[in-house]
Formats: C-alpha cells, sequence, structure tokens
C-alpha cells in the first residue's frame, strides 16, 4: 500500500499535462499540411486509411478508427475531408485546452481518442511516439484532473485532490517506463549490434534519420561502441537506479540526454519531446511525503488529507 499509494502533490500531473498538451499542438501542426492526404481513403492518400484500419482490424474491431468518424459524417450528409479537417481541427485545439488547462478532462479524453484514431488509421506509418503518445494521454485522462496550475482549477476553485490518488497514478506512469525501459534495454542487449556499434550506425545512417553527415560519423566511428553499450546499460540500469535517490538525477540526466540526441541525430522530435515529458512526469518532480509536510508546516497546504 506504501508503495502503490505514496501521497503526492498534482505537481507531477501539472507537467503531464502541459507537456502532453505541447506535444498534441505540435502533433497536429506538424500534421497539417498533409493531414487529408494521409488518413483521406483508397486512391486519394498517400497510402490507404482503408489498408491501415483493415490491418488494425485483425487485432480488434472496437479499436477507435478515423473511418468511424468517416462513416458517422456520411450518415448526416458531411464528406470525408471535411470530417478529417474537422478532427483535425478539434485534436489541435484540446492539445491547446491542455497546455493552458481549460476543460482539463474533456480535452484530454478528446485527444486521447484521436490521437488514437489517427495512429490506428495510419498504422503503417506510426512508429514508437504514437504509441507513447496513447499511452500517456490515456493516464491523463484517467488521472485527477484538474491540477492547481490549471486554467480550470483558478476559475472553479475546486478542491485539492487525495495526494494518495495522485501518488497512485503517478506510481503506475513510473512502472510503466520502468518496463518500456528495461526490455528495451534488454532487446538491444541480446544482439552484437549495439555492442560493436553497428546498430547505432545503422539508426543514424538510414534515410530519412540522415541529418548527421556520413564523414563526422566516419570520424567518430570509434566511439560508436561506447555509446552504444552505455545506451544498453543505462536502459537495464533504469528499472534500478531509477528509484534510488542517490542515482536518480544522474540516471535521469542521461536518459534524458539520450532523447535529446535521439531528437537532434535522427529528427525524431515528436519521440524525444513524449519520452522527455514521460520522464519529467514520473521522476524529475519531487513531490514526495516530505514536500508535503514541509508545505504543511510552511504554509497550511493539505493539512486535512495528510494521515496521520
Amino acid at each position: 500500500m506504501d508503495f502503490l499509494f505514496p501521497p503526492e502533490t498534482d505537481k507531477w500531473l501539472a507537467v503531464l499535462r502541459i507537456g502532453l498538451g505541447l506535444q498534441v499542438a505540435v502533433y497536429a501542426l506538424f500534421l497539417k499540411s498533409d493531414w487529408n492526404y494521409l488518413f483521406a481513403r483508397t486512391g486519394s492518400g498517400l497510402v490507404s486509411r482503408e489498408l491501415g484500419e483493415a490491418i488494425t482490424s485483425f487485432d480488434s474491431r472496437l479499436i477507435p478508427k478515423l473511418g468511424w468518424l468517416v462513416a458517422l459524417g456520411g450518415h448526416i450528409g458531411i464528406g470525408e475531408e471535411t470530417v478529417l479537417s474537422v478532427a483535425w481541427a478539434c485534436l489541435l485545439c484540446a492539445g491547446c485546452c491542455l497546455l493552458l488547462g481549460l476543460f482539463c478532462r474533456p480535452a484530454a479524453i478528446i485527444a486521447w481518442f484521436l490521437h488514437l484514431c489517427a495512429a490506428e488509421s495510419g498504422g503503417l506509418l506510426a512508429y514508437g511516439a504514437d504509441n507513447l503518445m496513447t499511452t500517456g494521454l490515456f493516464y491523463l485522462m484517467l488521472s485527477p484532473l484538474s491540477d492547481r496550475h490549471s486554467l480550470d482549477h483558478r476559475l472553479v476553485k475546486t478542491r485539492p485532490k487525495d495526494p494518495q490518488l495522485l501518488g497512485f497514478w503517478r506510481r503506475v506512469l513510473q512502472v510503466h517506463l520502468c518496463f518500456v525501459y528495461f526490455f528495451g534495454g534488454l532487446a538491444k542487449c541480446l544482439g552484437s549490434g549495439w555492442w560493436n556499434g553497428t546498430n547505432l550506425w545503422f539508426a543514424v545512417t538510414r534515410p530519412p534519420f540522415t541529418i548527421v553527415p556520413p564523414d563526422i560519423l566516419i570520424r567518430f566511428k570509434y566511439l560508436l561502441p561506447f555509446l552504444g553499450i552505455s545506451i544498453c546499460l543505462v536502459e537495464l540500469g533504469y528499472v534500478v537506479f531509477i528509484w534510488m535517490k542517490k542515482t536518480r538525477f544522474v540516471w535521469l540526466v542521461c536518459i534524458l540526454g539520450m532523447h535529446v540526441a535521439i531528437g537532434l541525430t535522427m529528427g525524431l522530435y515528436l519521440f524525444a519531446l513524449v519520452m522527455i515529458v514521460l520522464n519529467l512526469a514520473a521522476f524529475g518532480v519531487d513531490s514526495g511525503v516530505p514536500f508535503l509536510r514541509r508545505r504543511q508546516s510552511v504554509h497550511g497546504v493539505f493539512p486535512e488529507q495528510l494521515s496521520p
């Protein structure tokens, strides 16, 4: 019980809300000019939406897809292009609302649903960032919104949320990230590509990720094995050292540095951003029991919600 329900403030929730709001808004803006082109029906888009949705249906027919919205629009006489444009606008508005903390719960639900629809309908074009965005938004919409830093709280003056409930949802996010990094690091260690640097070489020289000029990579090729081994050790050690107070800051800096490097050297900016947001919300905000007691004694915050 102490592990699953540690008392927390809503600082981490504010970081998660603002970070994911920025993520959703940037995602929508990145796809603005290509949204209809990517998700149009057969013969009109880059890759058929119907093909992506058919592949998704093999897993389950209950997975939300943009085709649902298009079919619903067709029943009331709205064309596909209009439905897709409205879906994009709603996704952008949901991201902006999360950024401001306005209508937090409905915005989180809409953002999760529309992003999941887009990720599943464009399954052939989706990658890890889409899965992690969906996961983060799923946790956000179930978390005890709104936080004290949102406009909702300032306008409605809601009471502070239960610290133990806040602690539970943060703990779920923390454990989830540990699974992600542990199995990611374990998979890397099973082959020789990360130990000798070849996988790292292929990752940064494969189009369209060729941001770093090859001559620079050749000049520093002897560093690739060291970097590959370091990545394996950082990901494997995450599940242990991120929990220890003495090593948490060092491991968090290493993980954040790794994702910043991925974003800058491979152009995977959305992937880097969502991983930075999730890590900062999970482990970057120290708001446990000592913080609560200190605030209680100084400012009287949450006095009625702390157990004796």
